[in-house]
């Protein structure tokens, strides 16, 4: 017996519909948002979250570009498992001083610090 792949809708396709609304979700964008950031009426970002449209490779590219992540982030859901994110997070010298001090809270401090931190780092904050 066969087990759905992740990311797919159990018949081994894609589901890119709900891997766009996740990341598009995930960045805090609505769909008029996304749709301003790729130069598309919002009515085509809409079409291809219900699945009614299948967005071409230049959509596709559009797509990741204004959600910020790669094509291949895209047509794999974006989800990075948590060992991918706190691998980049230990890239930042700053961060990897911290370690030692993260490292002696609980679990839901460490949780909380470590949601912050990620919310910094990619979705940095603009400054007045």
């Amino acid at each position: 017996m066969m087990m759905p792949v992740p990311g797919t809708n159990g018949r081994g396709h894609l589901n890119l519909a709900t891997s766009i609304r996740s990341l598009r979700l995930r960045n805090g964008l609505s769909q008029r948002q996304l749709a301003g950031r790729m130069s598309v009426p919002r009515t085509y970002v809409s079409k291809i979250e219900n699945e009614k449209a299948t967005p071409t490779l230049s959509s596709l590219e559009r797509l990741a570009r204004a959600l910020e992540v790669t094509v291949p982030d895209l047509l794999s859901g974006g989800e990075r498992t948590r060992q991918e994110e706190v691998n980049e997070l230990m890239k930042d010298q700053f961060i990897a001083e911290l370690l030692p001090f993260v490292a002696q809270l609980n679990g839901m401090q460490m949780s909380s610090i470590l949601t912050q931190v990620r919310d910094l780092t990619v979705r940095p904050r603009r400054s007045a």
